[in-house]
């Protein structure tokens, strides 16, 4: 079994908001501790519905924000207490793919331009070369090497990611973040940037961290599943055992509301009723409790543990034993 690239143990992030001249500022609880680890050639995938708290992860696994606690190491080195140069050091190694490849890109710049920016801030390494590199990553994710003087708003969605996908491939990291990779593109590109992501991944021995809410793809490309309900692990397993046996009840209704290839096969849609709750103040005990189906009076009063076993965690006080008369 090879070492960890990213491991993350009880990370949380807390932004303190202004709720007006006379009141204090209040606390958004966007993560709520969140511990996994992750190999490389591996894929974890963070799925949730919008406002849990998967964005807020991936920017924490970026660097880009700093956890408000609980530690980070990425390649063995903990971030918590990292100096400036040692952080500069460790963004080279952790890049990010974002949802929207147009917006994520200079449209004033040359794709040439934009592949050579990471090497020209972040190495010594001399104009012809740079040249190159951009060119040959430029083919290794599928685009002509001519393609490389030509602007952003020349190519298609589909393109578009893969540039952005060469982009964060550049200074040779070990992790890439894809933050909602191919939500943003037609259904017949999805499966041709979702294979040349697994390509690449056995190429470069890349980790992934998948950031999505769309289980069908989900189910394509993970090894792990990491489910998130209000910044909170929710559930967390192996593909196989989520998809097959899943056991928590948010999870159940995230699964009973993907669409499935097969029509003639039947399944339980699972209606959640209410909104998400608010991050400012959660909700006592289990957070999902005012919307799951099965809730019990242990419920609204104790938080549940993340137990579990061979591998398959989850923060259920139902899965974890006979569930009570609801109440």
């Amino acid at each position: 079994m090879t070492a960890p690239i990213l491991e993350a143990h009880d990370l949380v992030r807390h932004y303190l908001v202004s709720r007006g001249m006379f009141a204090p500022p209040g606390t958004v609880k966007a993560v709520a501790g969140i511990s996994f680890t992750l190999e490389e050639k591996k894929t974890l995938a963070v799925v949730g519905e919008s406002g849990s708290g998967k964005s807020t992860l991936a920017r924490m696994l970026t660097l880009i924000e700093p956890p408000t606690s609980g530690r980070l190491s990425i390649a063995g080195k903990d971030v918590t207490g990292a100096s400036g140069a040692e952080l500069k050091a460790l963004r080279s190694v952790v890049q990010m793919v974002f949802q929207n490849p147009y917006g994520s890109l200079n449209p004033r710049q040359t794709i040439r331009r934009t592949l050579e920016e990471p090497l020209l801030v972040n190495t010594d390494m001399p104009a012809d070369r740079r040249r190159r590199e951009a060119e040959d990553m430029l083919a290794r994710v599928g685009l002509r090497p001519e393609y490389a003087d030509r602007y952003p708003h020349m190519f298609s969605g589909g393109q578009r990611q893969r540039i952005a996908i060469a982009r964060a491939l550049m200074l040779r990291p070990k992790i890439i973040v894809l933050d909602e990779p191919v939500s943003a593109l037609d259904v017949s590109v999805r499966a041709q940037v979702l294979n040349l992501l697994s390509d690449l991944q056995q190429e470069f021995a890349l980790a992934y961290v998948f950031v999505s809410h769309d289980l069908s793809v989900v189910r394509h490309i993970a090894d792990e599943v990491l489910v998130m309900y209000l910044g909170a692990v929710a559930e967390h397993a192996a593909k196989e055992a989520l998809f097959s046996e899943p056991r928590h009840p948010y999870t159940r209704a995230l699964l009973s509301a993907t669409p499935m290839a097969d029509p003639g096969r039947k399944k339980e849609r699972i209606v959640l009723t209410g909104e998400l709750p608010s991050p400012f103040d959660p909700p006592s005990g289990c957070v999902f409790h005012p919307r799951c189906p099965i809730a019990f009076d242990r419920c609204r009063v104790e938080k549940p543990a993340i137990t579990g076993t061979s591998g398959h965690l989850t923060a259920c006080h139902a899965a974890a034993a006979p569930v009570p008369s609801a109440a």
